[in-house]
């Protein structure tokens, strides 16, 4: 991939600003050159100061009205959920009866998950998103589906194939010990190669039983760099669904915990109804949660504290969650955040909001050296924002004093009409 220079104001976060500061939280620069080659970030920095240097012929393209960040990165999100997106009217429990198992029940064809792998990927790269945090169904052929699509276009992507041996359709349940098996195949057929990485992925505690969270324990034990994926505290009835499977542990996290899930790649989507000792276990295990208000809201489960979260310093990325989730849009999932922090009395500033989209959610992943940045060394994966992409967004924006204004702005009123163009190591993967 021969070397390629982008000149157009940048932006990208260094630090999340709860531990350092907003002022020292990001970089803007408002006429920035960006050069990429060989799928990596070579330089970065003003224009004025890079343009001498480039070498001879290099070609250099400039971006008028337009705003570069580091893709998207989504924490939690439901590919076979595409096709129910909008379902009406349900919370989590009956959501799940109604809707989501009869739709997931339809990827035991390799031609319908195939098909949706297409959709959800292009959906993905078209909302700006580069890497994300997939579930897959119980259904061995959806991960091959999905890992097929991602690795065509170069994507750093993980996913993993659902385990549930319980309180599920007969239709949609493995047992302990294929759902071992299965995931130990795709795992050698996929983890690590080119940008893909695998997540051992228990639905949650409640369609999983103690068998087969051992056996969950057991992979990640036996495999270098697996993820762990799956649910936490949605749902008053989940939570207390929870205790009365599992009375011998304290809470729910300590299900996890007790069968070796928590890690520094362990991803808990959601924790909406967690208390301080768990956030704060979590945070000594280095696991993560996925922050997805929009599903949240959508579902009636409650709201998150983040700022709970900021105080045990536990890593948070941003999951869009569809199909509870309804858009596969990371600026109008923003938009749901600051709405979230609203009602419990609390703000979300736009830099704070940045960071969880990018490099929040790359820490959230373990993947700060590679994404998330637009640091020299670290993955070519970016986005071009048009500055213009709607008439009253083009407006708004002129009215902007500075790019904290601006930021907010577009993450208010945005969505994938403002995606002009995503990149995913080097290479344009989308173009509006």
């Amino acid at each position: 991939m021969p070397a390629h220079a982008y000149r157009s104001a940048l932006l990208h976060s260094l630090g999340d600003p709860a531990d350092v500061g907003v002022a020292a939280s990001y970089q803007y620069i408002a006429d920035g050159l960006l050069l990429v080659e060989g799928g990596k970030i070579t330089a970065m920095g003003d224009a004025a100061e890079l343009l001498p240097t480039l070498p001879a012929g290099t070609p250099v393209e400039r971006l008028d009205n337009a705003l570069i960040t580091p893709g998207f990165i989504d924490t939690h999100i439901h590919f076979p959920q595409t096709g129910m997106v909008g379902a009406y009217g349900e919370q989590l429990l009956d959501w799940l009866n109604t809707y989501t198992f009869p739709c997931e029940r339809q990827f035991a064809s390799p031609a319908h998950a195939e098909k949706v792998a297409g959709i959800f990927i292009k959906e993905l790269l078209r909302n700006g998103t580069t890497t994300a945090l997939v579930f897959a169904s119980v259904h061995p052929e959806s991960v091959d589906a999905f890992f097929t699509e991602a690795q065509r276009l170069d994507l750093r992507m993980i996913c993993g194939k659902v385990m549930m041996d319980r309180n599920a359709p007969d239709y949609l349940t493995d047992t302990a010990q294929g759902s071992y098996a299965q995931s130990k195949a795709l795992i050698e057929r996929w983890h690590g190669k080119g940008r893909l990485h695998y997540a051992v992925t228990p639905r949650f505690a409640p369609t999983s039983t103690a068998q087969q969270l051992a056996l969950a324990g057991q992979l990640l034990a036996e495999h270098e760099g697996l993820y762990l994926h799956t649910h936490i505290s949605e749902n008053p009835k989940e939570v207390e669904w929870v205790k009365a499977l599992f009375p011998e542990r304290s809470g729910y996290l300590d299900v996890y915990d007790h069968y070796q899930l928590l890690g520094p790649r362990s991803v808990l989507a959601h924790g909406v109804h967690l208390c301080d000792e768990e956030c704060a276990r979590l945070a000594e295990t280095g696991s993560a949660i996925a922050f997805c208000p929009t599903s949240n809201l959508f579902l009636g489960s409650g709201l998150f504290n983040l700022p709970m979260a900021e105080r045990h310093k536990l890593k948070v990325g941003l999951g869009t969650d569809v199909g509870a989730g309804t858009s596969f849009s990371i600026l109008q999932t923003l938009n749901e955040a600051y709405k979230v922090m609203q009602l419990q009395g609390a703000r979300l500033s736009p830099f704070k909001s940045l960071y969880l989209a990018t490099l929040g959610g790359a820490r959230a992943l373990s993947l700060e050296d590679r994404i998330g940045s637009l640091q020299v060394g670290h993955e070519a994966d970016f986005l071009v924002l048009d500055l213009a992409a709607t008439p009253l967004l083009e407006y708004r924006l002129k009215q902007c004093n500075d790019i904290a204004e601006t930021l907010f702005v577009l993450m208010t009123l945005g969505d994938d009409r403002v995606i002009e163009r995503t990149v995913a190591h080097g290479q344009v993967v989308h173009r509006r």
